[in-house]
C-alpha cells in the first residue's frame, strides 16, 4: 500500500456527505493542521530558518532539544546506528504493536528506479534468506494475524513502514515477528523470478490508485513546487520502469538504504520492556551493510513567484479552489519556543477556520466547505493553503469568498472572544488526551512514535502535551496570535489552483482576473460574537426507572424507564475517559417504504439543522470546552444517534441527543447545502470502476429495493427537506427508544443522566419482540454477468460474484461455519489471483448473514483486474469454489482462515466500538446476547467438514449472481 502523508486535514462535513472518495476530497488527503511552524520572512516573502543539522546515527531529536521525552518510554540505539523505541502498554492485555520504519522512500530513487522504492516494500513478502516465498504471510496467519489487517505496509515520499499488530504477546509470536522484520530489513533476496511475478500485483495498485483525485492531486502539487524534485518521485513510480526494472535495480535500492542509520524499530505492548530490549539487540546487533550509502536528494529550491494561476480539467471530480503560499521549509530543530510558535498559529488558523466554517452554514453559502491549513511539504517547501469545495459553475463566489477572508483575518485579526473559544476547545482536547492516555492502544501508541521521529519531534506524552498548552496560552494575546496568522501568509504566490470538471471559460486569466476583483474590494472588522447559553438543559421531572436487571456474565445492566425508554449500561476500562453513546430509534429501513427512494443520503441535513432553539453553529460554540457527538445513521435496524464523550460531559452529550429528539429545527440551509453537493455524485462515481461497483452495489444485492438504491441525479435534484422530514420525524419523534452507553462511567451515573434527559421525554412505544423482517431478495442468478459501465481508464474493471446465503438467525453456527468458509476463500483467492499469477492487487471476499432480515445474507467475492482478465476470474472462482464444495480444506489452511478471525473477534471484544454495536436490541431479543456469548466457541468448533458442508450449501454454481462493471466502448 503506497502512504502519501502523516497526517490528513478533515475539512467540512461537507465535503465527505456521500461517503465516495471523490466527492469527499478533491484531492488525496494531504494536508495537514498540525506542525504549524512560525518563522521569520525575508522581503520576498520566502522564509529564511536555520536548517538543524542533521541527527547523528543513533541520535534522538531530545539529544539536542530543550524539550524531554516521555518518561514512559524506552529509546535507545545500537552500534550500528539502529534506534528503537519501547513503550510497555499493559492494556489492552497481551496485545502489541511492531513498527519498522525504513528512512527513505520515493524521493530517493534514481532516474531509472523510480516506483522501486514500492516494489521493493511488496517483495519484503516475497522471500528472504530465512523464510521462503510465499511463506512469510502463512507464518504470521498461523499467529493470528490477518495479511492486511494485521500484516501491513506502506511507501511514501520519504519512509517506508512495515507494520505487524500482534494478538499476542508470548514467546513464539514475539520472536517469530522480530525475525520477520529482521529478514525484511537485512536478508531479502529479491529473486528476479519473485519480482517478475510482483510486477502485476504493482500495476494492479497503480491502475486501482490512478482516480481523477489522485491526478488533481498531482497536477496541483506540480504547480505548487514548480521544478522540485517531490513532482518527479511519485511512490508508485513510473509504469514503464515497474514493467522492465531488474531484480538487481530493486536490490540496489536495498542495499543502499535499508541500513542500520536509517532504521527505526517501534515496539508498544503488554510484554516486559527488558526482555524486548534485549531480542532487538539480539536480532538486530549484528546488522552490517558493505557498499557506499545512499544520499539524501536535493529536493530543489523553492522558485520566486508571484501570482499565478493553473486550471486542472478533470471530469469525475468536484471543483475545487486553493490559493496557497508558497515558502522555504522550516528545518529547524524541535524546541519549546517552536512548539510554542507553532500552537500559536494553530490558534489563529482554528480561528479562521471557524469563520469560514460559518459561510458555509450560511442559507446561500458561497462554497461547501473551505479550511485553511499550514502543510510541510515533506521537507521541499511549507505552504499556506485556502482550500474550498465550491458549488458547480460557482468558482468565482468561493474564490471571492476565500480571498476575503484570508485578508481579514490578516488585516483586522483575531478577536479575544474567538481566542478564547478556541483555546477552550484545545484546551477540552488536550485534557481528555492526557485523561485517557494510559489506556491508548498499542498500535496508536506506535504510530505516535512514528510520527514525531519521522519529523525530528521529540515524544512527549499527553500530559507533557498538556502541560505545554498551559504554558502557551496563558496571557495570551489576540495581537499575538494575528501575527502568527500575518507570518504564515508569507510567500511566494499567492498561487491559486483551481481544479474542474469542466472546462472553465477564460482559463487561469478569468481566474486571476477574479482574484483581482476580490482584492480591491476593502474588507470589513469581524463582528463580535453575542453572548449565548445552552438552552437544554432541563427536559421535564427525570424520569422514573420502572426495572432493572443485571446480564452478570456480559457485565452489563438493563433499565426500563416508566415512559418506555430501555438503557443498557456496560462501564468498561478499556479506554480511559472515552464514554460511548448510541439512541436507537424505531426500527430503521424496516419503517421504510420498500417502493420510495430512501432520503439516507441526507441525514446529516437533520443534525447541521441544529435544534429549535439554537443553530448548529452556535451550539458549537456554547459548547466549545465540551466533548461530545451529534450524528445520525440510518441502517437496516434503527435511526441511531450517537456522539462520543467523556465522563465530566456525559450530562451535555445526553443533553444533546436528547434534544435533537425533542426540538430538531429542520432548517433549509443545511439540506441545501448538501443537495448542491450531489449536483455532481454521479460524475464522480463513473469516473471510476470502484465508483461504478459503490454506486450501484447495495440496490442490486437487494434487487432494486429503494430502501438500498442510491438516488438518481434528478431525485437528488428534486428531493426536499420535507421528503427528509416525512421520512424520518415520525420514527424521530414517537418510535421506541433504545440507549446503549458503553465506556468509562458507572451504571449509576449513566442511568441519572438518561433519567434527566430521555427518560423525561413524553411516552414512547413499546418495542416489538424477536422477529425477523420480510420481504427484502437477494438477486437472480445470472448466467452472465450483469454488466455496468465506467468512464475511467481502458484498463481498469471490476469482477464481482455473489451467492445467497441466509439470516444469521435462521442457522447461528451456520453463520460462523460461513464466517471461516469465507476466510479460506479469501486466502485461496489471494494464493491464487494474487501470488501464483500476480493477478491483482486486492482480491477481496465479503459475508453477510443478517440479523434483520428473514433469509438474506450473502458471500462475495470481487478483484480489480483489467477487461481481459475477467473472464479468467470467473472461471478461477468457479475452480475455487467447486474444490471446496468437493474437498475437505487441510488443518493448516483451516487455522491459517480461523486464528486471525479468532484474533479479531478477541481484540473487538476490547473495545467499547464492539459492545456499543452488539448490545443494541439485547433487551427485546435474548438471541443477540447469546450470539455474543457464542462467537468465539462456536468458531472454534467449526469442522473441516463443516466448511465443506458450507461450501456445498452456498457455493453453488448454479446460484450465482455475478457483475463486471467495465470502460465504456
Amino acid at each position: 500500500m503506497i502512504g502519501f502523508l502523516r497526517g490528513a486535514l478533515a475539512l467540512s462535513a461537507a465535503l465527505a456527505l456521500f461517503g465516495h472518495a471523490s466527492a469527499a476530497e478533491p484531492y488525496p488527503a494531504s494536508f495537514v493542521g498540525i506542525g504549524l511552524t512560525t518563522t521569520d520572512t525575508t522581503a520576498s516573502g520566502t522564509a529564511a530558518t536555520l536548517a538543524a543539522a542533521p541527527l547523528a546515527p543513533g541520535q534522538w531529536p531530545q539529544a539536542r532539544a530543550d524539550i524531554a521525552p516521555d518518561p514512559d518510554i524506552r529509546f535507545g540505539a545500537l552500534a550500528n546506528g539502529m534506534r528503537y523505541a519501547i513503550r510497555r502498554q499493559t492494556i489492552p492485555e497481551g496485545q502489541a504493536a511492531l513498527r519498522l520504519r525504513i528512512d527513505a522512500g520515493s524521493l530517493m530513487e534514481s532516474d531509472d528506479q523510480k516506483g522501486l522504492a514500492h516494489f521493493l516494500e511488496h517483495m519484503a513478502f516475497n522471500g528472504s534468506e530465512a523464510v521462503p516465498e510465499g511463506e512469510m504471510i502463512k507464518i504470521l496467519e498461523r499467529l493470528g494475524l490477518a495479511f492486511g489487517a494485521d500484516t501491513n505496509a506502506s511507501t511514501g515520499f520519504d519512509e517506508t513502514i512495515y507494520k505487524l499488530d500482534l494478538p499476542r504477546t508470548d514467546a513464539e509470536t514475539v520472536s517469530t515477528s522480530l525475525m520477520l522484520l529482521r529478514e525484511t530489513a537485512m536478508n531479502l533476496l529479491i529473486a528476479q523470478d519473485a519480482v517478475d511475478r510482483e510486477r502485476g500485483i504493482v500495476l494492479s495498485e497503480e491502475r486501482a490508485r490512478d482516480t481523477p483525485p489522485y491526478r488533481i492531486y498531482k497536477s496541483r502539487l506540480a504547480f505548487l513546487l514548480k521544478d522540485q524534485r517531490l513532482n518527479d518521485r511519485y511512490p508508485i513510480g513510473d509504469v514503464d520502469i515497474l514493467r522492465q526494472a531488474p531484480a538487481s535495480r530493486i536490490r540496489d535500492f536495498y542495499q543502499a538504504y535499508y541500513r542500520p542509520e536509517r532504521t527505526l524499530l517501534v515496539a508498544a505492548g503488554d510484554f516486559d520492556v527488558d526482555a524486548m530490549e534485549a531480542q532487538i539487540i539480539e536480532a538486530f546487533d549484528g546488522w552490517r551493510v558493505e557498499g557506499a550509502a545512499g544520499a539524501d536528494p536535493d529536493l530543489g529550491p523553492v522558485r520566486p513567484r508571484g501570482l499565478e494561476a493553473k486550471v486542472a480539467v478533470e471530469p469525475g471530480v468536484q471543483a475545487a479552489l486553493q490559493m496557497a503560499w508558497v515558502r522555504d521549509p522550516d528545518l529547524s530543530a524541535d524546541s519549546s519556543a517552536r512548539r510554542r510558535s507553532d500552537l500559536i498559529k494553530q490558534l489563529g488558523f482554528s480561528v479562521l477556520n471557524r469563520r469560514l466554517s460559518v459561510l458555509s452554514r450560511a442559507s446561500d453559502p458561497p462554497f461547501l466547505g473551505a479550511a485553511a491549513f499550514v502543510n510541510d511539504e515533506f521537507g521541499a517547501a511549507e505552504t499556506t493553503s485556502i482550500l474550498a469545495n465550491a458549488q458547480q459553475g460557482r468558482w468565482r463566489e468561493a474564490l471571492t469568498a476565500i480571498e476575503t477572508e484570508q485578508r481579514r483575518a490578516v488585516q483586522h485579526g483575531v478577536r479575544q472572544d474567538e481566542l478564547d473559544r478556541e483555546i477552550a476547545e484545545f484546551r477540552a482536547r488536550y485534557r481528555a488526551n492526557a485523561a485517557g492516555a494510559a489506556t491508548r492502544r498499542p498500535s496508536t501508541l506506535a504510530q505516535q512514535i512514528l510520527g514525531a521521529t519521522g519529523r525530528d519531534r521529540v515524544v512527549t506524552s499527553p500530559a507533557q502535551d498538556l502541560a505545554h498548552f498551559e504554558a502557551a496560552v496563558e496571557n495570551l494575546e489576540p495581537a499575538t496570535v494575528t501575527r502568527a496568522l500575518q507570518d504564515a501568509f508569507q510567500g511566494q504566490g499567492p498561487l491559486i489552483f483551481l481544479a474542474s470538471p469542466v472546462p472553465v471559460e477564460g482559463g487561469e486569466s478569468a481566474v486571476i482576473a477574479a482574484y483581482e476583483t476580490s482584492r480591491n474590494a476593502p474588507v470589513s472588522e469581524p463582528l463580535a460574537l453575542s453572548q449565548l447559553e445552552w438552552p437544554y438543559t432541563a427536559f421535564g421531572p427525570p424520569g422514573k426507572v420502572a426495572e432493572s436487571r443485571e446480564v452478570t456474565d456480559l457485565d452489563t445492566v438493563f433499565v426500563r424507564f416508566e415512559n418506555g425508554v430501555r438503557l443498557t449500561i456496560k462501564p468498561t476500562r478499556f479506554q480511559d475517559d472515552e464514554i460511548l453513546v448510541a439512541v436507537n430509534v424505531g426500527s430503521g429501513r424496516q419503517s421504510l417504504p420498500k417502493d420510495a427512494q430512501s432520503l439516507a443520503w441526507a441525514t446529516q441535513a437533520f443534525t447541521e439543522g441544529g435544534l429549535s432553539q439554537i443553530t448548529a453553529e452556535d451550539m458549537e460554540r456554547v459548547l466549545a470546552s465540551r466533548v461530545y457527538g451529534a450524528r445520525l445513521q440510518v441502517s437496516d435496524e434503527a435511526f441511531t444517534l450517537s456522539g462520543s464523550t467523556r465522563p465530566e460531559d456525559l450530562d451535555i452529550q445526553m443533553q444533546v441527543l436528547g434534544a435533537y429528539l425533542a426540538e430538531p429545527a429542520w432548517r433549509g440551509e443545511a439540506f441545501a447545502r448538501i443537495q448542491a453537493a450531489g449536483a455532481t455524485i454521479h460524475e464522480q462515481y463513473e469516473a471510476t470502476a470502484s465508483g461504478v461497483l459503490s454506486r450501484d452495489l447495495a440496490g442490486l444485492l437487494h434487487s432494486g429495493d429503494r430502501r438500498w438504491t442510491f438516488p438518481s441525479k434528478e431525485e437528488i435534484a428534486q428531493a426536499g427537506l420535507e421528503d427528509l422530514k416525512a421520512q424520518l420525524a415520525p420514527p424521530l419523534s414517537s418510535a421506541p427508544i433504545e440507549v446503549v452507553i458503553v465506556g468509562d462511567t458507572t451504571v449509576e451515573k449513566a442511568t441519572d443522566a438518561v433519567a434527566r434527559t430521555l427518560g423525561a421525554l413524553p411516552p414512547r412505544a413499546e418495542p416489538a419482540g424477536p422477529s425477523s423482517a420480510a420481504g427484502v431478495a437477494f438477486p437472480e442468478p445470472t448466467a452472465q454477468p450483469l454488466r455496468r459501465t465506467h468512464k475511467g481508464r481502458a484498463d481498469q474493471s471490476i469482477g464481482y460474484v455473489a451467492w445467497p446465503s441466509t439470516d444469521f438467525f435462521a442457522d447461528p453456527q451456520g453463520a460462523r461455519e460461513a464466517a471461516i468458509l469465507g476466510e479460506i476463500l479469501r486466502l485461496r483467492l489471494v494464493e491464487e489471483l494474487r501470488e501464483s499469477q500476480g493477478a491483482t492487487y486486492s482480491p477481496s471476499v465479503n459475508y453477510n448473514h443478517s440479523f434483520v432480515w428473514a433469509g438474506w445474507g450473502y458471500m462475495s467475492a470481487s478483484v480489480e483486474i483489467p477487461p481481459e482478465g475477467l473472464e479468467a476470474f470467473f472461471r478461477d472462482v468457479a475452480e475455487i469454489t467447486d474444490d471446496l464444495r468437493e474437498k475437505l480444506v487441510e488443518r493448516d489452511e483451516l487455522e491459517r482462515a480461523r486464528q486471525p478471525r479468532l484474533e479479531r473477534i478477541a481484540r473487538a471484544r476490547v473495545t467499547n466500538d464492539y459492545w456499543l454495536s452488539e448490545l443494541a436490541g439485547g433487551q427485546v431479543d435474548p438471541r443477540r446476547l447469546d450470539a455474543i456469548r457464542s462467537v468465539i466457541p462456536g468458531a472454534e468448533r467449526v469442522t473441516a467438514e463443516d466448511v465443506q458442508k458450507a461450501a456445498q450449501r452456498i457455493l453453488r454454481p448454479d446460484a450465482a449472481w455475478k457483475i463486471e462493471v467495465v470502460p465504456e466502448d
